[in-house]
């Protein structure tokens, strides 16, 4: 995994970007304790960067068009964990501010942080853990697996690198509860435990870092997007989320067969009534849509139902009042995990605050029901409902929604600027 012994010791101070990567700076030991103790800076570019490095020059309030200036950065010393697979670094996560010392409002940990507190004025955590399937290819570029969902046959074939990720995983504080196989080849499902507030995302994004570096380091390679390849299942992010009251669960119910608490049914009315433009935070990018059509266990209706995993949301109930809870199926890999759960917890808040109603749970199979109402299917679609949904975007910050949407219709003109070898291929003898 490694190169043997110990290299010079560093610390990756790091700040997720706005599509979910870490960024930072690697700083040796003195340099690091002095960020501790007094801040340090990087430019705001790291936070107006597209997915291949390009400046967002249709934002004009930060970023390339005001000369990239410095963010204050605070290292949250409490988060400083040890990489395994690279012996002598470790990994720290930092709160960037603006040069006046006010809050990075546009920086995806803070948004989140902003939504947890939100929670917290209602009296509850929010508890959430995410499902990851990543798909994983081999060091000739061949998946893993065949594709054999829940397979004790070939999850074998990952044990080298599970056994790496397990470790690596524990020294970052997170656990890795469950792992199969899923139902497209080289397709690994890895289930995260809950984690309570900013910890939940904070889990995941050090998960999607590790399990990267991780296969990288035995000559593998994995990959989050959400479609890979057309005609096979994609890479989902599921977000299974509860609010508690200390170390009550408040949308637990008595006995496991009792209709939904109120706190529960509210929220994910919540969740329901926002996910259009919660589409945007769940499914950022163009790829993100090609995951996101019938049959392939992606929701395509704003929906929920008893155990039923052809809807949106799916209830939860139990006989363990721990584990009653609702599970948002709408997520992909791609998603940046502190949007996603911002734009999911701010939507069951709401629908919480309001003590909202949702519809009649389905029964039976979402997809072959008409009259449904539709999600996005599209980025473009996104945006516009994400546009139109004034609620969410104030609870998210209309700062922050602003410059997300110029991000979005961004990574629109990329793809609009674009010739593929599809079009080329299909059109170019009959036109």
């Amino acid at each position: 995994m490694s190169d043997g012994g110990a290299g010079e010791e560093f610390v990756f101070l790091a700040i997720p970007d706005m599509n979910g990567s870490l960024r930072g700076k690697a700083l040796r030991p003195a340099a690091f304790e002095a960020a501790a103790q007094h801040g340090t800076v990087m430019t705001d570019l790291i936070l107006g960067l597209d997915p291949v490095d390009t400046p967002i020059t249709d934002y004009e309030q930060f970023g390339i068009r005001t000369g990239a200036a410095d963010l204050l950065v605070t290292p949250d010393v409490d988060t400083v964990r040890e990489l395994t697979w690279r012996p002598g670094r470790r990994i720290c996560l930092a709160t960037p501010s603006w040069p006046d010392g006010s809050p990075c409002d546009f920086a995806p940990r803070e948004v989140f942080r902003t939504i947890v507190g939100d929670v917290s004025s209602l009296g509850y955590d929010v508890m959430a853990a995410i499902e990851y399937e990543v798909r994983i290819w081999d060091e000739q570029g061949a998946p893993l697996s065949s594709g054999i969902s829940y397979s004790l046959n070939e999850i074998g074939r990952y044990d080298r690198f599970v056994d790496a990720l397990v470790g690596a995983l524990q020294a970052l504080d997170v656990e890795l509860s469950a792992v199969h196989t899923e139902a497209g080849p080289g397709l690994l499902e890895l289930n995260l435990a809950p984690g309570r507030g900013l910890a939940a995302a904070d889990g995941a994004v050090l998960t999607k870092f590790a399990t990267k570096q991780i296969a990288a380091s035995l000559g593998l390679r994995a990959s989050f997007l959400a479609k890979t390849v057309p005609g096979e299942e994609g890479s989902s992010g599921h977000v299974h989320l509860s609010c508690w009251d200390g170390e009550t669960n408040a949308f637990a119910g008595a006995a496991a067969e009792d209709a939904l608490p109120d706190p529960l049914a509210a929220a994910i009315a919540g969740v329901l009534e926002h996910l259009p433009a919660a589409s945007l935070l769940m499914n950022p990018t163009i790829n993100s849509y090609k995951r996101l059509v019938p049959g392939w266990f992606a929701p395509i209706n704003a929906t929920w139902g008893y155990e039923n995993r052809s809807c949106a949301v799916r209830a939860i109930r139990s006989a363990r009042p721990d584990l009653w809870r609702f599970e948002c199926r709408r997520p992909g890999a791609d998603a940046n995990p502190y949007l996603a759960l911002a734009a999911i917890a701010a939507s069951a808040a709401d629908g919480i605050r309001r003590g909202a109603t949702p519809p009649d749970a389905i029964e039976g199979d979402a997809y072959a029901l008409p009259d449904l109402p539709e999600l996005p299917g599209s980025l473009e679609s996104a945006i516009r409902a994400f546009e139109d949904d004034d609620r969410l975007r104030k609870l998210l910050g209309e700062a922050f929604s602003e410059y997300y949407v110029t991000s979005r219709v961004w990574e629109l003109k990329a793809w609009r600027e674009t010739v593929t070898d599809w079009e080329r291929d299909r059109y170019d003898r009959s036109v």
